[in-house]
């Protein structure tokens, strides 16, 4: 299992120490510093089953800069939506794990962990 995160973040630590506690085997990916490629994007949102705007933080200040709220939201969309996060990784929510089946999770509770791990 991976999991994406911002050290900065409380979520991404809390999502960390609850792994540990669990005795979990992971790899942490820096995704500020080690940046997904649009194809690495598209791989996550097909493992979570989202679109792009679905784990895009529009309150970031790039967003607003971006303008991305004002963006449509459908399939003719989609690869802006893709270029935007892979140029700008502070716009991809946090944390996400990708489980040892093939599936992903937006892991910002501890729920949402502990569903990664059952996987």
């Amino acid at each position: 299992m991976e999991i994406w995160i911002n050290p900065a973040c409380s979520k991404c630590r809390s999502a960390v120490q609850l792994l540990d506690a669990e005795g979990a085997s992971y790899t942490v990916r820096r995704y500020l510093d080690d940046v997904p490629s649009e194809d690495e994007i598209r791989a996550v949102l097909d493992r979570l089953g989202l679109e792009p705007w679905d784990i895009t933080r529009t309150q970031e200040a790039e967003a607003k800069e971006l303008g991305v709220k004002e963006w449509a939201r459908d399939a003719g969309a989609r690869e802006r939506w893709i270029a935007a996060l892979a140029a700008h990784p502070k716009l991809i929510q946090r944390p996400i794990i990708t489980a040892d089946d093939g599936t992903a999770v937006v892991a910002r509770t501890d729920d949402a962990v502990r569903d990664a791990l059952s996987r």
